[in-house]
């Protein structure tokens, strides 16, 4: 599966989960996500490695699964790739550690921060915070959609579009050029996991149909 091919990019949060993250993850799966990202701050190595275990089964035929930050995570399951912060493991390491076929992302927060990314090899850039958020205390500012679309005339990689994003203003992020877009808060802690995702996707779809000719 390619990166571009992705619409709704789903994120985990055990802090916001209404039931489980396992049970978030079989949501959004039966919605129809083709990415899953198992982000988690607060368990033991050990709890994170049997979640991470279980996410895998379940993404296994249906959708890419990526641990953040955890590259140890990653390579204990045989997850398809990871999610590095700026802070996190240099990408050059978990490369080496890795191996050349797996997936690794990198968040930037800028031009620089995204030129230096593509450099070094990643296979996709999440611009964030594109509009507050407080899923991540360390965030920043929110930069607003004209990061996306400053990030997008720099480089080749796809760009995933993350923080404070919702419905509402989904159709700015998109018309910036985002190729796909991650929404946690807006989609955890509502009544149905699998409703909002499915709400996600084919509000991007929609988009997509009408603005591609």
């Amino acid at each position: 599966m390619n990166m571009r091919e992705i619409d709704f990019y789903f994120v985990t949060d055990s802090t916001l989960t209404r039931k489980t993250v396992v049970d978030d993850v079989r949501d959004a799966l039966r919605a129809g996500v083709k990415i899953v990202q198992y982000r988690e701050k607060s368990m033991s190595t050990k709890q994170m490695f049997y979640e991470a275990l279980q996410i895998k089964k379940l993404c296994k035929g249906k959708s890419l699964f990526l641990v953040n930050d955890r590259v140890d995570i990653a390579l204990a399951v045989d997850a398809d790739g990871v999610h590095l912060g700026q802070d996190d493991m240099p990408y050059n390491r978990a490369r080496y550690l890795l191996g050349k076929d797996k997936i690794i992302g990198i968040t930037v927060h800028n031009v620089k921060e995204a030129l230096a990314a593509e450099k070094l090899g990643a296979d996709y850039l999440g611009a964030s915070p594109i509009f507050e958020t407080k899923t991540k205390k360390d965030a920043g500012k929110q930069a607003g959609p004209q990061l996306i679309k400053d990030i997008k005339k720099c480089v080749q990689v796809p760009v995933v579009a993350i923080g404070g994003i919702n419905l509402d203003n989904l159709a700015s992020v998109m018309a910036a050029g985002a190729d796909s877009v991650a929404a946690i808060s807006a989609v955890l802690t509502r009544d149905s996991v699998e409703k909002e995702c499915r709400r996600f996707i084919e509000a991007i779809s929609e988009f997509k149909r009408l603005h591609t000719f």
